[in-house]
């Protein structure tokens, strides 16, 4: 009888290539997959929004964010994600689907994106140019400013997307995909990043 083994691989595992990619000099673009996280979704039922927003701000001194936006806390992003419904998003196992579970229990319902979703952060001088190719989100500072966040689509793929604290001086977006739709529009990405220079990497940092 044959063996089979299996090897576990991420799905962007054959796309993502470290080092540069376009044009020669300073990097305009970074594109930086962060591995190792937990997202869960929270979505209210009907009728217990606030009983919800009660139970976030217990669990993480802030109540899930009603508008589109991210929250940080000292352990965890919430990122809304549509009406009375927005993500947890952690690293090292501190806000995971079991643990959620009884903080929600009487009012939301949840969903366990860990696997689902794959995380990639972009950021550079040219960071917003690039993403003005693939969105027809307005992302200026004025309008778009940090803690901004959108469900939204890029290249007809539906993903999360919202701005980061500054890094070096440089603007920070950070976007979530679902893992069967990350491969394709990693690609398109590095095709729009192409004429200002990418740097490729990966992390384990949130």
């Amino acid at each position: 009888m044959a063996e089979f083994s299996w090897e576990t691989r991420g799905p962007l595992d054959r796309a993502l290539v470290t080092g540069r990619h376009g044009a020669q000099g300073d990097a305009g673009v970074s594109l930086t997959e962060i591995r190792d996280f937990d997202l869960v979704q929270v979505m209210a039922r009907r009728g217990k929004a606030g009983e919800m927003a009660e139970a976030a701000q217990v669990r993480f001194g802030v109540a899930g964010p009603e508008t589109p936006k991210a929250v940080g806390t000292a352990d965890a992003t919430l990122i809304w994600s549509g009406p009375d419904q927005f993500m947890v998003l952690s690293k090292g196992g501190k806000h995971t689907m079991e643990s959620l579970a009884p903080v929600f229990a009487s009012c939301a319902s949840l969903s366990d994106q860990s696997h689902a979703r794959v995380l990639i952060s972009i950021s550079g001088a040219k960071a917003r140019a690039m993403l003005a190719k693939l969105s027809s989100i307005d992302l200026h500072s004025d309008v778009f400013g940090v803690g901004a966040a959108a469900a939204t689509s890029m290249d007809h793929t539906s993903v999360t997307l919202w701005r980061g604290a500054d890094r070096d001086g440089q603007v920070v977006f950070n976007l979530l995909v679902f893992a069967t739709f990350a491969e394709s529009l990693w690609h398109t990405m590095l095709d729009s990043a192409a004429e200002y220079g990418v740097a490729i990497g990966h992390s384990v940092e949130l």
